[in-house]
């Protein structure tokens, strides 16, 4: 007996809603992830560090935005930031100092939730106390770190990766609350940033705020207390369903980046007539090394080459994405690119945070490779501090 057509739609659906279900529901690109979270938490490490003998000047109660203008600024932009909550130099240097330890613990990927959530508090009150002293870099930073936050960027290169596979299975009766003290502490600390935060900050960043604390004491109960329970597994998905859209996002928003860029460069004269890269090298802020710019300044035929070759690489970037061979070939170009825009234009924040934002495009086996040179590397390291422990000489 034949099947009527009418049911065979269904049935076709039948089938496939399982399987999109279950890609849907899988972490995707975990290690792009990962590398996305090692390179932005190392930016914002070295910025932080960088900029610690100016912080005072920068985004302190040294800077020449006072803090009254500072507010102002503030409201007219609609930003957060908790170092308008007062300018005293104490308060300022435990917002900075937190913001590196969050850094840090994001960067290795311990307890990487409630770190995540820190580092972008911290970034976004560091960086919005004086949004005049940005060089660019600093939009892309306040932008990648709040995606961030909605990625599971932890699952592998990462503490919190290495004590999964170590934890021993435990019944559900055994795990009582507080199994996780570093975590849940994080968690009802937030409490002390979100209570004052609601009378300070706008509804939308409030909201924000709370929605995050609320969503990671679910999470934390559903971990304590109903280990093998339905909720727990439908939370498990959510969070992986919102990581792949988080992924998808950061993709779109680099494509942005690039063709907006790309398109405004080709309005300017300049970027017609091939020229604009020889006015940059002649700008003293943007010499760091004269010599260097002098000898790239001095060939026409390279500032021609290279002033087309920015612009074609940003135009047609988002367009070869459907194809995996030219789009790794302009993804080593452009990566390139930023790396001597780093060195020969003295911008290393900005490019820095540009490479780490096309990694989201490496492809997994190139990540895999490096995974492993760099687990080797480090092997060697721990074989030879052990060798030189063994054979020191007590004086």
């Amino acid at each position: 007996m034949t099947t009527p057509t009418a049911t065979r739609p269904a049935e076709r659906l039948a089938r496939l809603l399982p399987r999109f279900l279950a890609a849907i529901t899988t972490v995707r690109v975990p290690y792009q992830a990962a590398f996305f979270r090692i390179g932005l938490s190392s930016v914002v490490l070295a910025f932080l560090l960088r900029e610690w003998p100016n912080r005072h000047v920068l985004y302190g109660n040294h800077s020449p935005l006072s803090f009254d203008l500072a507010q102002v600024l503030i409201r007219e932009e609609g930003t957060f930031t908790a170092l308008a909550w007062g300018d005293g130099g104490l308060w300022f240097e435990a917002v900075y100092t937190v913001t590196i330890a969050a850094a840090v613990a994001v960067l290795l990927g311990w307890h990487t939730r409630g770190a995540s959530v820190l580092l972008m508090a911290g970034v976004l009150s560091v960086i919005n106390r004086n949004t005049l002293v940005g060089d660019g870099g600093d939009n892309v930073v306040r932008i990648m770190v709040i995606y961030l936050v909605l990625t599971r960027c932890a699952r592998v290169w990462s503490l919190d990766a290495r004590r999964a596979r170590r934890r021993t299975p435990r019944p559900a009766p055994s795990r009582l609350p507080g199994h996780d003290p570093v975590g849940l502490t994080l968690w009802v600390a937030a409490v002390a940033v979100l209570v004052p935060l609601s009378s300070y900050a706008t509804p939308g960043w409030s909201l924000a705020f709370w929605t995050l604390w609320a969503v990671q004491g679910l999470w934390y109960a559903a971990e304590l207390w109903f280990p093998r329970h339905e909720a727990r597994a439908v939370l498990d998905a959510a969070a992986s369903m919102l990581h792949n859209g988080a992924m998808i996002v950061i993709a779109a928003q680099v494509c942005l980046i690039y063709a907006t860029a790309g398109w405004y460069k080709i309005q300017g004269s300049r970027w017609q007539e091939g020229s604009a890269l020889h006015y940059a090298l002649h700008l003293d802020y943007f010499t760091p090394w004269p010599a260097l710019s002098g000898l790239l300044a001095g060939s026409t035929l390279m500032i021609l080459a290279l002033t087309y070759l920015t612009v074609m690489v940003q135009v047609a970037f988002p367009f070869t994405l459907a194809n995996r061979k030219v789009k790794n070939v302009l993804l080593a170009v452009m990566i390139a690119e930023h790396l001597g825009i780093a060195v020969v234009l003295g911008i290393p924040f900005l490019s820095l945070a540009m490479v780490v934002c096309d990694a989201v495009f490496l492809p997994t086996a190139f990540l895999l490779a490096l995974g492993v040179r760099c687990g080797r590397l480090a092997e060697r390291l721990r074989v030879l501090t052990a060798r030189a422990g063994r054979t020191a000489v007590p004086v």
